[in-house]
């Protein structure tokens, strides 16, 4: 007891140290606890690729090649040792043979993917820059018809990872993330997503899967990162500070616009048995003495194109990609633009709504479905665009959609919880 009664004196004769390691100990056990969690994930993840490893193939059957785009830059620098220590052995215990190809420079992705040679699946593991990059170089490709029924996996390692909450699970742990994304290439459940085309007047089309942001709010995003030094407070200041230098930040764009085209049907998934041989014979003799009357070919109708004045405060054109798996009447993309007339107050809460998800708008916002369109900004207009997150010099961009054009890797258990917000 008196022992006891001497180490309670020390600790309070004491106490500015015993408060310092009693810190150090609560935060040194905390990551080691971390630490151990995660270890336990990449374990169970690698029980469960070696299942899929073990499965027999026939012998004329080869191994599963996959190209992995890896951007080590991305995640602060620590994407390669990321992708190393959970993805990459999940790949290998499959039986997958993967190629890692990194990226140096901003740009590199698109020439990478030009010369990228026949794979059974292509593996994006950085953020929206780099997979903006894999989309734009693929279907830049003279053989992208080809390349387009390559099945993508996206592994998000990026600072921004627009496209994940339509594919994956998330959560606040980076190796789970990176493990779940990773087995969900491994089970192999695909999607098919939207793409926009982006053209210029003279430059190559850019490719989008989100979408294209232009306004006062992206501008804002753009500089919230200067005012980290105020903590949570960051992006209300940022847009108070905004509406100092400049107020209203109202932007004049003219929108022309084609209407949105009707869905054809999914085509089955598997093909139609052959007909019998009898059946084949009689019809060709019915198609040589009673031969089909050739139809006149049909004059294509010009396309309708109609025009919208805006006037906003931002203007999103988006696909439908944050719910791939949902029932759609139309191909279409949206055009949503909000409206002009905002408060000071209103514009610092929308802000701050926008920072955490750039896709919603508000119940006055102007919303139109289009299968095509083309923007016209008023002459000295500068500023910049938004393309999945990447800025590009804003311009008159004619946008088209390009629906279902690619394939990606979908979580399965990702596809039921967007298939039962649908009910």
């Amino acid at each position: 007891m008196a022992r006891v009664v001497k180490v309670f004196k020390t600790l309070r004769n004491h106490w500015k140290k015993s408060t310092f390691a009693t810190g150090v100990l609560s935060y040194g056990g905390y990551w080691l606890y971390g630490k151990h969690c995660d270890n336990v994930l990449r374990r169970e993840a690698c029980l469960e690729a070696r299942e899929y490893g073990r499965q027999q193939i026939a012998p004329q059957e080869r191994l599963r090649k996959a190209t992995v785009i890896l951007n080590p830059a991305a995640c602060s620098g620590k994407a390669s040792n990321l992708f190393e220590k959970n993805a990459a052995p999940i790949l290998h215990l499959a039986g997958v043979e993967i190629t890692i190809v990194k990226t140096d420079y901003e740009g590199q992705a698109k020439k990478l993917v030009d010369l990228m040679e026949q794979t059974d699946m292509l593996i994006v593991a950085g953020g929206d820059g780099t997979l903006q990059e894999v989309i734009t170089g693929l279907l830049r490709r003279p053989d992208q018809d080809a390349f387009s029924n390559i099945p993508i996996g996206f592994i998000p390692l990026g600072s921004r990872n627009s496209l994940s909450p339509g594919l994956h699970l998330l959560s606040d742990n980076k190796v789970k993330d990176i493990t779940s994304a990773t087995l969900s290439i491994l089970k192999g459940e695909t999607v098919p997503l939207d793409v926009l085309q982006i053209k210029g007047e003279k430059e190559q089309p850019v490719f989008a899967l989100t979408g294209l942001r232009w306004g006062a709010f992206r501008d804002v995003a753009a500089k919230i990162s200067k005012y980290w030094y105020l903590g949570p407070l960051k992006s209300s200041a940022a847009h108070w500070f905004s509406t100092l230098q400049e107020w209203p930040l109202v932007r004049e764009v003219s929108v022309t616009y084609l209407s949105p085209t009707l869905r054809p049907p999914d085509l089955p998934p598997q093909k139609p048995t052959r007909p019998s041989l009898l059946h084949r014979i009689g019809r060709r003799l019915k198609n040589y003495w009673y031969p089909p009357v050739e139809e006149p070919p049909k004059e294509e109708e010009p396309e309708k194109w109609e025009e919208q004045q805006l006037s906003s405060l931002e203007l999103f054109i988006q696909t439908h990609n944050k719910n791939p798996v949902e029932m759609r009447i139309n191909d279409s993309l949206m055009i949503c633009a909000e409206p002009d007339d905002f408060t000071v107050s209103e514009f610092i809460t929308v802000g701050n709504k926008k920072e955490e998800d750039p896709t919603i708008f508000t119940k006055g916002s102007t919303k139109l479905e289009a299968s095509a369109c083309q923007l016209q900004l008023p002459e000295g207009t500068g500023g910049f665009y938004n393309i999945d997150n990447e800025e590009y010099e804003a311009m008159p961009v004619e946008i088209r959609l390009l629906p279902r054009k690619l394939r990606f890797f979908i979580n399965a258990e990702r596809r039921e919880q967007l298939l039962s917000q649908m009910q």
